[in-house]
């Protein structure tokens, strides 16, 4: 009689994948909003639940703690900008880079409130060894250090090692990010792109006036392999 009761009631079947998963999507989805207005410490778990439709008791199943949940609503954001930068496998590499920046303004410009995000993580969690964007970069820069590689083999980029490529554009960015952000700057970061980009490939210097700029520098290997 009690086995038929549990049956009834769903009690002791195995958990549907997909239903937890997507849950675990919903939860977050209202939490990353949550957390960039509210603050870490202003978030509350009940009303990240309600928004959820879901009982306060059910996020505690998916995340051990608000804690648990924060860091998750970071990297799930993090996860989100690794798919939107991602370039198509039969673009032309300099066109992945190009829009590898486009593709990373116009998803924080669509996002703001992530920006609060990894302010927070810096904020409150200072024990954490690594912050989410850093520990994300390896995942998230494997197609594009592929671009730089054949960039250079083809001539086309000069060859230095691409890990010095990456980090400063990759700092560059996240500077940019969290400058217009905080400076309120008016024109979207989208718009602004074409100006990076600009800067980026073709350089500040005519080939004539770089020509000189190396013939005046001490000679030095740091740029080359």
């Amino acid at each position: 009689m009690i086995t038929n009761i549990f049956k009834c009631c769903g009690r002791g079947r195995p958990r549907d994948p997909d239903l937890a998963e997507s849950r675990r999507e919903e939860i977050l989805a209202q939490a990353i909003p949550h957390f960039a207005s509210k603050g870490f410490a202003g978030a509350d778990v009940g009303e990240i639940a309600t928004a959820a439709g879901l009982a306060k008791g059910t996020v505690y199943r998916y995340f051990e703690n608000k804690r648990a949940l924060f860091r998750a609503s970071v990297d799930q954001v993090m996860l989100g900008l690794i798919e939107t930068t991602s370039s198509m496998s039969d673009m032309d590499p300099l066109e992945g880079v190009a829009h590898g920046v486009r593709a990373f303004l116009a998803y924080f410009d669509a996002h703001p409130e992530y920006i609060e995000l990894f302010v927070q993580e810096r904020a409150e969690f200072r024990d954490r060894e690594i912050p989410s964007y850093m520990r994300f970069q390896d995942v998230g820069l494997a197609r594009p250090r592929e671009s730089f590689n054949r960039l250079i083999a083809d001539g086309r980029f000069r060859d230095m090692p691409v890990d010095r490529y990456l980090e400063i554009i990759g700092d560059m960015l996240y500077g940019f990010i969290y400058n217009n952000h905080f400076a309120g700057r008016p024109a979207s970061l989208e718009s602004q792109a074409e100006d990076i980009i600009d800067l980026l490939l073709l350089g500040l210097l005519t080939p004539e006036a770089a020509a000189k700029w190396r013939a005046r520098q001490p000679a030095t290997d740091a740029g080359t392999d």
